[in-house]
């Protein structure tokens, strides 16, 4: 059964990157083929390849879907208003053209901490349309950084859902998980982020997409105003996270109630997009046929990207009804590696085969729970081997995870060029991450 399953995965896998590199065949249907291969492989029977499939499919489009789509629309009115551009003056300005890769970094950095990685690349990605168009560099050299700075947040550092769950599972105190994921995240950003973002920068040039209209008014969205209405999302989701989670004690169940409401992803953005559609379309002389076009336009290239991304989650769904990932991690422990290195690895190699970080760091902490018994780590120690698996957790994203796809309709780049770019930078931010980490827990013995 074990090199039954094995075979499975690799089988899946070989084809899948087989048809989509080589054969060229659209990647939704590729991945929606190489699922079923994996469930065949595997021995599940018809009926249950049929229905891991529709699991795979609503359990990834019931957050994706509406994220994507709320937010297509939020970017295609700031688009069109001239609010990204606003933004990129902005930022030059403050930081410089050659520092804005640097605005980036920290720019992801601290909104990933209150926002999902999916709605804060969504919600920030006109910006770097309109830097890109502004320099005529290459987009990457802006989006790297971005993503960076998201991707080591929403994997090191609380409250997002993966650190808090296995800081939970290993029983590491969320005070020193912060501070580890702080340190760690520094020199993580800066070699994932800025050099690597540089150095692909020049090995490829990226175009933003084109301007569907120029700005129909004179001059542009005022800054303070724009940053505001970008703003509004980003502060209620964070007040929903910081007032649901143990670091604050919130009594009031009605008050508590409105902020989980408001502060969900799906309705502030649902608020930002009206706000967007008052202050960028109908108070700078849009009609509402208008803004009615633009809304609906921006949902085409989303609806490709739901489809994409739904696929991955297919792909995902088959490989964790098989059991390979435990499988294999279970393997690892039975080889007797040490400890932190079996926490990178086991989260590293759960994460290459179903894709989600977050399942991933939540597999892997379970598998090492258990190995801590015989081991009396103190709170740094045990915070060390938290980032030890969200590292693992982050390491080559390819296509079954949603963020590939994401990243790669999004930038407009083929599946290849994701691969050298952001496959790429999530792996080198996994292994900086964890070489961090070594040398951080050397001094902690």
């Amino acid at each position: 059964m074990e090199a039954q399953l094995i075979f499975a995965v690799i089988l899946g896998i070989s084809v899948l990157l087989f048809l989509i590199l080589k054969l060229k065949i659209n990647a939704f249907i590729a991945l929606l083929i190489g699922s079923i291969l994996v469930g065949i492989a595997a021995g599940l029977d018809a009926e249950k390849i049929i229905d891991t499939v529709q699991e795979g499919m609503g359990n990834t489009l019931g957050f994706v879907a509406t994220v994507v789509g709320l937010g297509a629309m939020f970017g295609a009115i700031l688009e069109y208003s001239g609010g990204a551009k606003t933004i990129a003056n902005f930022m030059i300005s403050k930081f410089g053209v050659h520092k804005a890769p640097l605005a980036m970094v920290i720019s992801g950095f601290l909104i990933a901490i209150p926002v999902f990685f999916d709605v804060a690349f969504i919600i920030l990605v006109p910006m770097i349309y309109a830097l890109q168009r502004k320099t005529r560099k290459s987009l990457l050299l802006y989006a790297i950084p971005l993503l960076a700075g998201l991707a080591i947040t929403h994997a090191f550092i609380p409250p997002t859902p993966g650190p808090i769950a296995v800081a939970n599972i290993l029983g590491a105190e969320l005070g020193w998980v912060i501070f580890i994921g702080f340190i760690v995240g520094i020199p993580t950003a800066l070699v994932s982020g800025l050099v690597f973002g540089k150095f692909i920068a020049k090995k490829i040039h990226v175009e933003a997409p084109a301007a569907n209209e120029k700005d129909e008014q004179t001059g542009l969205p005022n800054a303070g105003i724009t940053f505001w209405i970008i703003s509004v999302p980003i502060v209620l989701i964070l007040l929903n996270t910081v007032l649901n989670s143990d670091l604050v004690a919130l009594e009031n169940k009605t008050l508590k109630n409105i902020i989980t409401l408001l502060g969900h992803p799906f309705s502030a953005l649902i608020i930002a997009n009206i706000l967007a559609w008052y202050f960028f379309g109908i108070r700078r002389g849009y009609s509402r046929d208008k803004l009615f076009k633009i809304t609906t336009k921006s949902l085409e290239p989303a609806g490709t990207i739901i489809l994409l991304t739904g696929a991955g989650g297919v792909f995902k769904q088959m490989l964790t009804n098989t059991g390979a990932g435990e499988l294999l991690a279970t393997s690892l422990s039975e080889a007797g590696i040490p400890l932190l290195a079996f926490a990178f690895i086991s989260a590293a190699i759960v994460r290459i085969i179903q894709g989600s970080s977050t399942v991933a760091m939540i597999t892997a902490a379970g598998l090492v729970a258990p190995l801590l018994t015989n081991n009396v780590l103190n709170g740094p120690q045990l915070a060390c081997m938290v980032i030890a698996i969200a590292s693992g957790a982050s390491i080559f994203s390819h296509v079954n995870d949603s963020g590939f796809w994401l990243v790669g309709q999004y930038l407009g780049i083929t599946e290849k060029e994701t691969f050298k770019s952001w496959t790429m930078m999530t792996t080198i931010l996994a292994l900086t991450g964890f070489l961090s980490v070594l040398i951080i827990n050397q001094f902690l013995k």
